[in-house]
């Protein structure tokens, strides 16, 4: 069986914690761990730790490197490393991530993108055949000239 990598967070270890009474507008551009508790409208961006707890309300996109939801996210995420969703939590958006961690009990409505998995496309759109990809692209033909085709 699997390991399950989701993990919890000590609010005693963080730094930065925007309590349940807070309600934010904006852009929120941060460096360390944040665990948001209260409502935030806008935008969040980081290349550290977001974490989202039960009684958050989120209607924001978010860039971050690992997002951890016990809450519920209306927007787009975008993570470089993992987005994890516990059980009780809610996202309505769509995924970036190259690891997703769904617990069960959770809810999730929209597209999920996973970059850098096997046949995942680059930047420029184009896929890459992967080891077990055997279409080389040429025609063959089958039938030895026999048929013709109408």
């Amino acid at each position: 069986m699997a390991e399950l990598r989701v993990r919890t967070i000590d609010e005693s270890e963080l730094d930065t914690v925007l309590a349940p009474d807070i309600e934010f507008e904006g852009t929120i551009e941060f460096s360390e761990p944040l665990l948001v508790k209260g409502a935030v409208r806008g935008e969040i961006k980081t290349e550290s730790d977001l974490f989202i707890a039960d009684s958050a309300r989120l209607q924001a996109n978010i860039s971050a490197a690992r997002v951890s939801v016990k809450g519920i996210v209306q927007g787009d995420i975008a993570a470089s490393e993992r987005v994890e969703l516990f059980s009780g939590a809610a996202i309505v958006g769509n995924v970036s991530s190259p690891d997703l961690i769904i617990q069960s009990g959770s809810h999730y409505t929209g597209y999920c993108a996973m970059p850098g998995g096997p046949g995942a496309a680059d930047a420029d759109g184009a896929h890459h055949a992967t080891d077990t990809d055997t279409d080389t692209d040429t025609d063959t033909d089958t039938d030895n000239g026999d048929r013709t085709d109408a």
